[in-house]
């Protein structure tokens, strides 16, 4: 049996940051723990397994949340594509599909409710890092050092991806705080902000996503 095989309510990430990101944000947050969040190792695992998760017995509701990486309109594409996949198999009677992810998350609802969040924002390329680099504190003094730091070294001594600048920096300024947790329990500790806007829009999606049914 698989993780998330007893579970009704499920939101699928891709891996273990954006687990503990979702949780402690989600307790953060007072949501409801009424869904599991369950990570499968990469982007490409994920997206194979909607076809499976949706035919899961007692599912009443599928979250998948993934990174826009450099091209928001493909990842959007590649999981419409496996909704649409699913349209065409008959499992259920999909309502049509926007043509782009809604700018505060999207959800559809039919006999199982589907949602979906492309991080950071929908609108934005980018991954988790940028959507946890909003919730750094308006004003800290480190941010702006760490910012620099990864910037000025120089292109040839990167290790990082050049589309990886801003995890690079993230994680430069999660190193400098007096207990240098990972990002979920950053959040949980108290170093992040969870006000922010675009924090306050993805709560507000999972909290309308796995909401109780009438």
């Amino acid at each position: 049996m698989q993780e998330s095989d007893s579970h009704p309510r499920v939101l699928l990430v891709e891996g273990t940051d954006d687990k503990h990101v979702v949780i402690h944000l989600s307790e953060r947050s007072g949501l409801a723990p009424n869904f599991t969040v369950v990570e499968k190792k990469g982007k490409d695992s994920l997206l194979d397994a909607i076809e499976v998760e949706v035919d899961i017995p007692g599912r009443t509701v599928l979250g998948i949340m993934l990174d826009a990486n450099d091209d928001l309109h493909a990842r959007w594409q590649a999981v419409t594509d496996r909704l649409h996949r699913l349209r065409q198999e008959d499992h259920f009677d999909l309502p049509d599909l926007p043509a782009q992810p809604q700018p505060g998350g999207t959800i559809i609802d039919d006999r199982l409710r589907i949602g979906v969040w492309l991080m950071p924002d929908n609108r934005s390329t980018g991954e988790l890092e940028d959507f946890v680099g909003n919730m750094i504190p308006s004003g800290d003094p480190v941010w702006p050092r760490a910012q620099a730091f990864i910037n000025g070294i120089p292109p040839d001594d990167r290790k990082f991806a050049p589309g990886k600048i801003q995890r690079a920096r993230v994680h430069a300024w999660l190193a400098t705080r007096e207990f240098p947790y990972p990002m979920g329990l950053s959040i949980k500790a108290w170093n992040l902000d969870t006000s922010a806007s675009n924090t306050t829009t993805f709560v507000n999606w999972l909290r309308e996503l796995f909401k109780e049914m009438s």
